[in-house]
């Protein structure tokens, strides 16, 4: 995303990368970016929560029209959890009991269900 964020760039079309590794965006140049301390792919807040997915838009949109420079990273201030050892344990299936494995799949399931159809 970064590399296609630079040839936007130099194309004269402003951008914003959301994501959460940061130092793969950070490494490969992105010119203004929203890092979000949460799973990957889950830039953009929490799954399933519209005001997280709101506040993630609202503050990428602040940061498109007032990045300061190029290469400017902006937190989103919302954790995944308190404990940082959350990125040890979090899908560490060798750890997972059945049940929690089982419990997380459904989750997965979940978020990745398509809206229903409007008629």
């Amino acid at each position: 995303m970064s590399l296609i964020a630079n040839y936007l760039e130099a194309n004269g079309i402003p951008t914003v990368v959301m994501g959460c590794a940061k130092d793969i965006v950070e490494y490969t140049g992105a010119p203004r970016f929203l890092y979000c301390d949460f799973p990957l792919g889950c830039p953009a807040g929490r799954p399933g929560d519209t005001a997280s997915q709101q506040a993630a838009l609202e503050l990428a949109l602040r940061l498109l029209e007032s990045a300061p420079a190029p290469r400017t990273t902006v937190q989103l201030p919302e954790r995944w959890h308190d404990d940082p050892d959350w990125k040890l344990d979090f899908f560490n299936v060798p750890n997972m009991s059945e049940a929690e494995f089982e419990q997380a799949r459904k989750e997965e399931l979940a978020w990745r269900k398509p809206p229903p159809k409007t008629v």
